[in-house]
């Protein structure tokens, strides 16, 4: 009788597609955690999940299970209320415009001590539109949209929306006429361990060796000293776990050792005085949300098989998508998956700044992004937005209802591929949106 050779987990997935892929693609597409984690990992993804989840409520309390320490000014009550299953965030409401999975961040002219943006006076680095008891909200953005309509060569007519943004209910006192400010749409949250595992070398030599987009250099808050910045819309935060921390200190409230002021400024006396004294997300709770990030798996490719994948895939390449939208990269050491070291990976990005042009600019810097500079957001999971109750609000603001309308904002360095977009074939442009679909 022949004995069957039983291979470990981590070497059985390996044989199947991409090791970083989840090949279920379900309501949970965005949600799954890599295959091969050992179980002391997985233990703190699941209590990070939770803490992604769970809405958090003023403390203290007394049901021991609740988690509390929000606000004092707030967003949002969870991180999931505005990452959608882990996906983009939805555009704002189209009865009232309130943009309420959407963040305001605002600023000065000049910079802070570390060289990032300087915070508006009286509402900080962002609007917190929510308050707890005694406490007023700052205030309300309402996100309304004009339609611009666009010929391509072939005839094809596309309307696209351009965000025009107001302010009510501000409660302490105008914003100014030298504020800047920044509509940010929230982006999808799986991948990121990946995209942290990448060598600095391998995103600054790219820079360097095309010629075209820059890095970012940011504040490391745990380091107290300069580094590459990779995360974020601007490429504004290091590492995950200080994008991790500062998101929950902004949009929820929620301190950190990373981040231990709460956040009031000096002309909110309530919010002051509503603020507690205790470090709310503890150390533990901070390395299992980051253990959550980073655990996430990528939704699997699909249907590169198809010949007209193939077609759109040369198409991308030919028109110049892929200069920016880079397809491969190459893993470093991985210590929490380190079968993974060394992979290569195709996240569809360069983690670079790239000048969008005037049309997508937001008129807020951001250390050394520019108002009109954006990091290349990854395309891998791009397909299933929209699917399984996911949000299909593209580009930082949500203003893209379609990938098409998304190509088409693209100025700046991407002038050149977006005209060469508007001078496909009918043909050519199904072709080139069925690759970006497959991803």
């Amino acid at each position: 009788m022949r004995r069957r050779l039983l291979l470990p987990f981590a070497l059985l997935f390996l044989s199947a597609g991409a090791p970083y892929e989840n090949p279920k693609l379900d309501g949970d597409a965005f949600s799954r955690p890599l295959a091969g984690l050992d179980e002391g990992f997985l233990r703190g993804f699941r209590q990070g999940s939770a803490l992604f989840h769970q809405a958090w409520v003023i403390g203290p309390s007394q049901v021991q299970t609740e988690i509390t320490g929000l606000g004092p000014l707030y967003n949002r009550l969870s991180c999931i209320a505005c990452h959608v299953k882990n996906g983009r965030g939805p555009a704002p409401d189209p009865e009232n415009g309130i943009a309420r999975a959407m963040v305001v961040r605002l600023g000065l002219p000049g910079r802070d001590a570390h060289g990032g943006p300087l915070p508006h006076p009286a509402y900080g680095g962002q609007l917190n539109p929510e308050g707890i008891p005694s406490v007023p909200g700052e205030g309300r953005a309402i996100v309304t949209f004009d339609e611009v309509e666009t010929r391509l060569a072939d005839g094809e007519t596309v309307s696209l929306r351009r965000p025009h943004l107001s302010f009510r209910d501000l409660a302490y006192g105008p914003l100014g006429d030298n504020v800047r400010i920044s509509l940010r749409n929230a982006p999808p949250v799986f991948g990121l361990g990946l995209l942290e595992a990448v060598p600095d070398n391998e995103i600054t030599r790219h820079a360097v060796g095309q010629g075209r987009g820059r890095p970012n250099h940011v504040y490391d808050m745990a380091a107290g000293r300069m580094a590459l910045g990779r995360f974020g819309l601007k490429a504004n935060q290091p590492d995950l776990r200080q994008q991790i921390a500062n998101a929950f200190a902004e949009d929820i409230g929620i301190s950190s050792y990373l981040f231990p002021e709460p956040n009031c400024t000096a002309a909110q006396p309530e919010c002051r005085a509503a603020a507690g004294q205790e470090i709310e997300l503890t150390y533990t709770r901070l390395e299992a949300s980051l253990a959550y990030m980073r655990g996430l798996a990528v939704p699997a490719r699909r249907n590169q098989d198809d010949p007209r994948v193939a077609k759109g895939e040369a198409l991308f390449r030919e028109i110049g998508c892929a200069a920016c939208h880079r397809e491969t990269m190459k893993l470093g050491p991985v210590g929490f998956a380190p079968w993974l070291s060394g992979t290569e990976i195709h996240p569809y990005s360069d983690l670079l700044l790239h000048d969008m042009g005037e049309g997508l600019a937001d008129g807020r810097e951001d250390f050394e992004a520019g108002p009109r500079d954006w990091r290349t957001p990854p395309l891998w999971g791009l397909g299933l937005a929209g699917r399984f109750g996911t949000p299909v609000d593209f580009l930082h603001d949500g203003r893209a209802r379609t990938v098409t309308e998304a190509i088409l904002w693209h100025g700046g360095e991407a002038e050149g591929a977006a005209q060469r977009f508007r001078s496909l074939t009918r043909e050519e442009r199904g072709e080139l949106l069925t690759f970006l679909g497959s991803l």
